[in-house]
């Protein structure tokens, strides 16, 4: 059987993506294997698909299960919040690979995302992006809605990618909210929803206008954590007082992409994917 033959181990954090792309999978004729942690995955949707638990730290259970399993290819999936070392139930897999993981976590979540990958490919998975297996979950150029980026608003919209491409050497985060061509607000380890509900704090917001950008860093590893949205972020965006959400095309995931759509009509807010610039730009 080969790489692509074989079941595919998903690793799930929280939301709805780890099921979008598990179906995705499956509907190309692969059999998908979850492997969700406890505390983050729905335990509820978790039961339509052969699975796994594993609790935090538990490196060496999630490679036993896609082993057990007959998995090659692994990808990682779902909304996570970085763990503090004290917290993590180590196993006994995790204690050999102990000092690989401690090194990982002196730095930003790139950084550490891609020190945990390579103890995984130290055991013999092949770690993948979850575009790789299921492109449709990837934003396509195009507005989701009625309504389009006004002539403020795509000011904004270029202030706020030179903002992240300037803070890519830094591995900081991957959204950015512009006002008026004024910086409001830089996503650092919160993530997003609580990045919007700390622009919806400032004073006088009420409809104040913005935009919220999001694009993968420079240099990022694209098979984790490339930028994401759904109609929480929509619902977010909203009540931080924005006018809408721009998010790199072919870069970007997106939840429940006909929901957003409909949410930013509701709202009377705009969804973009935007252009990929080209190598020159």
């Amino acid at each position: 059987m080969t790489s692509d033959e074989a079941p595919l181990a998903i690793v799930c954090g929280g939301g709805s993506l780890p099921f979008a792309v598990a179906d995705a999978v499956q509907k190309r004729g692969r059999r998908a294997v979850l492997i969700p942690i406890h505390g983050w995955t729905d335990p509820k949707r978790v039961q339509a698909y052969t699975h796994h638990w594993i609790g935090l730290g538990q490196f060496g259970a999630a490679c036993r299960h896609a082993r057990s399993e007959g998995c090659r290819d692994m990808v990682f999936i779902g909304t996570l919040s970085r763990p503090r070392l004290s917290r993590l139930r180590f196993d006994l897999g995790t204690l050999r690979a102990l000092p690989r993981i401690i090194a990982a976590y002196r730095g930003g979540d790139n950084h550490l995302l891609s020190g945990i990958a390579a103890a995984f490919e130290a055991q013999g998975f092949h770690l993948i992006g979850p575009h790789e297996v299921a492109p449709e979950i990837l934003v396509p150029e195009g507005i989701f809605g009625r309504r389009a980026p006004g002539e403020i608003d795509r000011a904004d919209i270029e202030r706020g990618l030179g903002l992240i491409k300037a803070m890519g050497p830094y591995d900081v985060g991957q959204g950015v909210v512009v006002a008026g061509n004024h910086v409001l607000a830089v996503e650092a380890a919160e993530g997003t929803d609580r990045l919007l509900a700390r622009v919806a704090e400032l004073p006088n917001r009420g409809r104040s206008g913005g935009v919220l950008i999001k694009a993968p860093k420079p240099g990022q590893d694209w098979r984790f954590d490339l930028p994401s949205i759904g109609p929480q972020t929509v619902e977010g965006a909203a009540h931080a007082g924005l006018n809408g959400i721009a998010v790199l095309a072919g870069g970007t995931i997106m939840a429940e992409p006909q929901r957003v759509a409909a949410l930013a009509d509701e709202r009377n807010l705009f969804v973009v994917g935007l252009r990929k610039p080209g190598p020159a730009e």
